[in-house]
This record gives C-alpha cells, structure tokens and sequence, in this order.
C-alpha cells in the first residue's frame, strides 16, 4: 500500500495543491503541507461509488447525519478511552473551520488566549479573527520530549479566556502525559477558563509513543473543553472538507450549533464527505495502522539523515509524520534556506517562520514524511548535498 509503486505523480500534479505537487514546478519535489502521497484505502472510494449510484443529492440534517455522528463517537470512545455523546458530536467541514466556530463561541474583543509558541498557526488565526489577544506560550521540550509546562501558570491574567492544546503537537510531533494534562485542566478549571483541544493528529502515534487524551480525564472535569477532530491527517481526505466539534456540556454544544450556521443550511459538511467519514472510522483503520508502520521507518531514517546533515540538529517526535529539524547551525534564516532549498535543490519545504507556526519557530523548518522512502531519500539527499556544498 505505501510502496512508491503506488504513487502516482502524475494525479498528485493536477490534484494536490497548498504547497504541494500541483504548485511547484516540475522537477521540484515538495515535503511540505501535511498530506499523503498515497491513495486512500479503497473502502472510502467504494462507499463513495456505491453512495452515488442512485444519482440522488438530497439534503441532509442540519447537526448531520445521525449514523456519522454515531461513528465518530464510537471511534473516539474505543480508541481515545474518550467520553463522547453522539448527541454532543457536530460535524463540520473540516478541524479548522471548527476552530474558528469555537473561537467565534467563546471570545469577546480583549479575551486573552494562551497559545503555545511554535504551533499550527489556525490556533492564533481563529483568535484574530474574533479580536482575542494572542498571548504566546513558549514551547521548549525537555529531556524526555515533552512541552515543559512548569510555568503555564504564569501566563494566566485576568483577562485570559481559553488555552489552546494542540495533541498531538503540530509541529514538534510531541505528546502530553497523564500530568501534563492534569495540570493543564488544573490551570482552566481554577480559572475558569475554557480549553480548545485539537486532536486531528491522534491517531499518528509512532510505537514509542502514547496518545493521551484530555478528555480521558473525566468529563466532569472537561466541561468547557471543546475538541475538534478530522479525517484529512489520518485517511487522506483533504480535499473533502470533514471534520467534527464535539463537548461534554450540552449547553455549550448548543451555543457551537448556533454559531456553526448549520441551521440555516449555510455550514455543514455534504453528504459525500460524511459518507466517507463513516467509511474512513467503520471501516479504514486498518489502512492506517499500516501507514503507521511505513511512517515510523521514514520517521526513523529521517532523524538519522538530518542529524548528520552539515549544521542540522534534528529530535525525534513520537507522533505526526512531521519532523522539525533546527538549521540555526546553518548560519541561513529558515526563510533563506527555503528558498535556497527550492531554487538551488527543487526540493520544497516549510520555513519555520511565524506566519506558518509563531516567532518560537525561528531557526526552523518542517518537512513532510508521508510519501515513500525512495521520494523522502531523495529529498533529503538533495539537502544534503546543498548543505554540503553551501554551509562552512
């Protein structure tokens, strides 16, 4: 399934777009945005063709369909040791829109939220656009690869709102233990203070690793965490624009369906792509499960690579299919040896630059693992020999 046999370049460069194949030149090989190479399982494309074949695309319920809103709850309740309702599950057309909904939800002008510093930058994105205060949260690792949250508490004020939890980690591919977590929920509910907890990486979680959710804590205690989850990460499904917001307090959940326009038909995800959630979380983690195991290999050997790379020191994230090496030793800014990278070696990758991840990401770049080995090797290779040829 994860041969390079199985990729079909041609597709990718008509299909797959947002830094990707189908917006770099040719010849350019891109290990940028967070999307496989590969097909995805065929049980998504044979409930697709199999949903259509009576050539009706009627209306669906506004909150969604009752039969998707069950699966994602049974996948999140079995493999997450999660709590959720179905009744409490909202779909929506993707994890990011989710978090601006929340964001919508719960900020007013002025509200503070605390946002750790690098991390995927829909976080402070979503709390812009309802004129919350970014307070930025730095994101050092300690020994054991961990966000180091001794001093979270000092960042809480008066006028703090929400903390935002990205788990796994985008883009350290770090994870949160049982005591991280406790004391994340410690801080908020002492503070009242309401959580966005994002977990559209969960099920990319390497054999070292272990994924602990915060909702596995208890929903007592979770009552103002609002979680968003999609399917894009886990199944490939990108470009079908599907994703869920779920809670534990039903009154919360109905202040998000109302800021979510689903009643009036103006949000919702269509029937296709919930279609193929269902056939993604019933019937494909068989699919990932194996593409854990590829990922794990590259993971591996990329580590080993850029490690040995001329002023490159790289860490090894237990979850995601990234990887987020430090090229300060370079002596190049992350956006210079991008676009060095892009025009000198056609190879393309993220800068590790505050408009993608915060000002914590300087002196960084991320690269993409989830392609094969033989396009990831020459990649790398690529960087080495620019690395090479162009660092003292």
């Amino acid at each position: 399934m994860f041969s390079n046999d199985n990729i079909n370049i041609e597709i990718l460069r008509k299909k797959a777009f947002n830094y990707r194949w189908a917006e770099v030149e040719e010849g350019v090989i891109p290990l940028t945005a967070a999307d496989p190479d590969f097909p995805v399982a065929k049980e998504i494309t044979a409930t697709i063709k199999n949903y259509i074949e009576d050539g009706y695309f009627s209306y669906v319920p506004k909150e969604g369909l009752k039969e998707f809103r069950e699966a994602i709850a049974n996948a999140l309740n079995s493999r997450k040791n999660e709590a959720v309702e179905a009744n409490l599950v909202l779909p929506i057309d993707s994890a990011a829109r989710g978090m601006y909904i929340i964001a919508e939800t719960v900020l007013e002008e002025g509200d503070e939220v605390i946002i750790f510093d690098p991390v995927d930058y829909l976080f402070k994105q979503s709390t812009l656009r309802y004129k919350g205060v970014p307070v930025l949260f730095p994101s050092k690792l300690n020994e054991e690869g961990r966000i180091d949250l001794s001093n979270l508490r000092e960042y809480v004020t008066d006028k703090t709102k929400m903390i935002c939890l990205c788990n796994p980690h985008n883009p350290l591919g770090s994870l949160y233990s049982k005591e991280d977590l406790e004391l994340i929920l410690d801080i908020a509910n002492e503070n009242d203070l309401y959580i966005m907890n994002d977990e559209i990486w969960s099920d990319i979680v390497y054999s070292d690793g272990e994924f602990i959710s915060i909702l596995s804590l208890g929903n007592e205690r979770n009552k103002k965490t609002l979680s968003v989850f999609g399917f894009s990460k886990s199944f490939g499904v990108a470009g079908l624009r599907v994703g869920c917001i779920y809670a534990t307090d039903e009154e919360l959940f109905n202040k998000i369906i109302e800021k979510s326009d689903v009643l009036t038909t103006a949000g919702g995800v269509s029937s296709l792509s919930q279609i193929a959630g269902m056939a993604c979380v019933n019937d494909s983690y068989y699919w990932v499960e194996e593409f854990i195991k590829h990922l794990e290999k590259n993971r591996d050997y990329a580590v080993s690579r850029l490690n040995n790379m001329k002023g490159v020191t790289c860490h090894k994230p237990h979850a995601t299919y990234l990887v987020f090496p430090n090229i300060a030793g370079t002596g190049y800014t992350s956006s210079e040896i991008a676009e060095c990278l892009m025009k000198d070696a056609k190879l393309a990758i993220v800068p590790g630059t505050e408009k993608f991840f915060g000002e914590g990401a300087n002196g960084h770049i991320r690269i993409c693992l989830a392609t094969s080995m033989e396009v990831l090797k020459e990649g790398l290779d690529r960087m080495e020999h620019w690395l090479n040829t162009n660092v003292m």
